[in-house]
């Protein structure tokens, strides 16, 4: 079963997104494995809350600018 894991900081994207997102990761394992795979692909989409992650030596925190407006 092939399985991809993504995270994304926590608000950045709306379910419509991640839904696009699973949509094309899946399509694009299909064209490595077959058809064949698609009933058995898994994506898993992991938010990270606020200062679960760093950059640059420093916890990073999503902007404001960058979070999603709606969920949808």
């Amino acid at each position: 079963m092939p399985f991809i894991n993504i995270k994304t900081p926590e608000g950045a994207l709306s379910r419509s997104q991640k839904e696009e997102i699973v949509q094309r990761a899946t399509d694009m394992l299909v064209e490595y494995f077959s058809e064949a795979a698609r009933p058995h692909t898994m994506v898993l989409m992991e938010e990270v809350k606020d200062g679960g992650y760093g950059r640059a030596d420093e916890i990073f925190i999503l902007p404001h600018a960058y979070r999603v407006k709606e969920d949808g």
